[in-house]
């Protein structure tokens, strides 16, 4: 029976999402088949909980001890959000160490977790995508020239941040320079983008059983003004899963999710959202590790797909199994 480490948390504020998102995983997983330890990896600490005691883990080799046994793990089911789980951290580290792990690789992850570098690579597939600019802290423009270049209203957002933190819509001048500040306390850079009027879907994609596998479309119908923080994990926002689209527009949003899952050279979980305007999809940003708690999208697509999570994680963890490290491919 292998071992199975189940690892969540992180050092964002999403490390609570991720913290859902791990239990899921955890009752999921086929007790049969694997032994399974969950592993939070937290700024106060990297722990393996047994029993509800904690056993820190090892970093030397990320192993723990548990009853004075050495316990290692063949594989690893890796639902950290955001940093350092979600940004390569922490795949290099397991890559380095040989251990088995789910999801993407290092490069992917950190180049996804990157907005502009990820639309940097996709602009040479012609994927269609809003008007950006790019700002580092201590650079400046004022608010006529983004309208100029923009027009109103356009979205401020933290380059490397996920779950919508640090995001906000301008509506009108006056709210910039607050918009401003609110992104730049999550990222030194930040991206300005045009808004796009239309549907918002979000587009489950995984590699399964050999072939990429788009899940299901989920329309997103926020309460609030855009679909943030709030709208994504304290109910204030419908999503209704398949999305209200004709089906040549269902069809266009598939291919367009199936393209860029291929082109950023994806595998694992992932989550790409567009908004669908003139019934055209235009891509917004990929999550590589998507929420997995009782709210998040994920799971309703792998339900709609009529495919049991069960398989899903199976699935993942054969992948990972499969993984040779860089140097030795």
């Amino acid at each position: 029976m292998k071992n199975i480490a189940v690892v969540m948390g992180g050092y964002s504020d999403e490390s609570v999402i991720s913290l859902k998102s791990g239990q899921l995983i955890l009752s999921n997983l086929d007790k049969t088949k694997y032994k399974i330890f969950e592993i939070h990896v937290l700024t106060e600490g990297w722990n393996a909980l047994v029993d509800k005691k904690k056993h820190p883990i090892d970093k030397s080799d990320f192993t723990c001890t548990v009853d004075g046994k050495k316990i290692k793990f063949d594989a690893i089911i890796n639902t950290i959000h955001g940093t350092p789980g979600e940004d390569g951290h922490m795949q290099a580290y397991w890559e380095l160490l040989e251990i088995p792990y789910s999801g993407c690789n290092f490069y992917q992850s950190a180049l996804t977790f990157n907005k502009r570098d990820t639309l940097s690579v996709l602009s040479k597939f012609n994927i269609p995508k809003a008007k950006s600019i790019y700002l580092t802290k201590g650079m400046s423009i004022s608010a006529e020239e983004v309208v100029a270049e923009l027009g109103l209203p356009f979205f401020v957002k933290p380059n490397q941040s996920g779950s919508s933190l640090g995001v906000s819509k301008v509506n009108n001048l006056e709210d910039f320079n607050k918009a401003l500040d609110f992104a730049f306390a999550e990222d030194n850079d930040i991206l300005i983008e045009s808004f796009l009027k239309g549907i918002e879907v979000s587009v489950g994609v995984l590699h399964y059983k050999g072939e990429t596998k788009v899940l299901g479309l989920t329309e997103i119908v926020s309460q609030n003004d855009f679909f943030d923080y709030e709208a994504k994990y304290l109910g204030k926002s419908e999503e209704i899963t398949p999305a209200r689209l004709a089906p040549e527009v269902e069809q266009k949003v598939r291919e367009t999710a199936k393209k860029v899952y291929e082109a950023l050279g994806m595998s694992g979980f992932s989550r790409t959202d567009f908004i669908v305007m003139d019934d055209v999809p235009h891509f917004i940003e990929i999550n590589t590790n998507p929420g997995l708690s009782g709210q998040s999208i994920f799971p309703q697509q792998a339900e709609y797909a009529q495919i049991q999570f069960s398989d899903l994680l199976d699935n993942e963890i054969n992948l990972a199994l499969k993984r040779r490290p860089l140097w030795k491919k």
